[in-house]
């Protein structure tokens, strides 16, 4: 069998940095790597229904926000499969399978489903589709056969739950089911960017993210204000690069040539902190270099965007070519595992053979 990716985002706002170093870069450099032999990429409007459902215009409209993004970044529905989630029912059938064997008590045990709802505020009212939303994901990534699952350092309890699934499906009902893999990113500030204000994580619900599509004002305006080390207030202190978000954001965009196209007092990176870390060098001077460095990784991406924007109906049928596409997909492995269930009644000749001899007899 050959090596497959099923990966995906929640259609609920615009992507941002965050999902771009945490898997989208890594994506499209995956498929272009030519070592994979299918590449499907989800819109997962159903996932993101499990907390909006009555804000579906929310999600509606963000559909095509995702879908520009990905096309803007490099996705090339040419080598990858984009696909909208809802448009696929075969996930369901496989969800409603693979429910009865997974215990309320683990879904309770899911570091990230408990995070999730803590910052809901779903405590004490948990709607059953986002309790079970870990399923669901099981279900988008077994459907495919995906050998191969990048995502965020914050995923990895998610796909633990999947491939508990498929060892349990496979010891039950036979080996039927991909036992699948995470990829992480390979760059340590990646596996979770912090917000520009400095906590923990970059969400559109706090407001502390810098977007794709964000224009080079809002971009400037954004870095400019991003928390720092509170302890360096003049330019002569020792600054702290640790827990430092401006340093964060260089380890995770900053390239050997940006120093001598946009900073050559520096070599390097190690340069500049230590300079930062003994004093002398001041937090503008920093952000501005950062600024740059932004600025020319995600001005090629803003113009590709502004291409796709011409002819949104092109991008829709993109969207359900590729939605028809991973259907057919997902169609063979819920044929197995219908099969490997013995709920397959209509295609199992022989049970039909044995019944009517059985009765045949009577």
């Amino acid at each position: 069998m050959g090596k497959i990716i099923l990966t995906g985002d929640r259609p609920t706002g615009k992507l941002h940095l965050g999902h771009y170093v945490g898997s989208l870069k890594r994506r499209v450099e995956l498929q272009n790597s030519g070592e994979y032999d299918k590449i499907f990429i989800m819109i997962a409007d159903a996932q993101a229904l499990t907390d909006n459902a009555d804000n579906p215009e929310k999600v509606r409209q963000n559909i095509i926000e995702v879908a520009l993004d990905y096309l803007s970044c490099g996705l090339d529905p040419e080598k990858s499969t984009l696909f909208i989630q809802s448009m696929v029912p075969q996930l369901t059938e496989l969800t409603t399978y693979y429910m009865n064997l997974v215990t309320v008590s683990r879904l309770q045990r899911n570091p990230t489903v408990k995070s999730e709802i803590q910052m809901r505020n779903f405590e004490a009212s948990i709607p059953v589709g986002f309790f079970t939303y870990p399923i669901s994901q099981a279900s988008d990534i077994t459907a495919f056969r995906a050998t191969t699952v990048p995502v965020g350092e914050d995923q990895m309890p998610m796909l633990e739950q999947t491939r508990e699934i498929v060892h349990k499906f496979n010891s039950v009902y036979g080996e039927t089911l991909t036992m699948p893999n995470i990829l992480l990113p390979e760059n340590q500030a990646c596996l979770r960017l912090p917000g520009t204000d400095g906590k923990a994580k970059m969400s559109k619900s706090l407001g502390n993210c810098i977007y794709l599509s964000d224009d080079p004002k809002d971009i400037k305006k954004k870095i400019m204000s991003m928390y720092t080390d509170p302890n360096h207030i003049r330019v002569e202190d020792p600054g702290q690069v640790e827990g430092n978000t401006v340093f964060t954001y260089l380890d995770a965009f900053c390239k050997p040539e940006h120093f001598a196209e946009f900073w050559p007092d520096y070599v390097n990176l190690d340069e500049v902190k230590e300079h930062y870390q003994r004093g002398g060098l001041g937090d503008v001077k920093v952000k501005k270099f950062l600024n740059k460095v932004l600025e020319a990784e995600l001005a090629p991406i803003r113009a590709r965007r502004k291409e796709f924007e011409k002819d949104i109906p092109a991008v829709y049928e993109i969207l359900k070519k590729g939605s028809e596409a991973a259907r057919a997909e997902a169609a063979e492995t819920l044929h197995d595992v219908r099969a490997a269930m013995k709920i397959n009644y209509f295609d199992d000749m022989a049970l039909m053979k044995e019944q009517a001899e059985k009765y045949a007899k009577g």
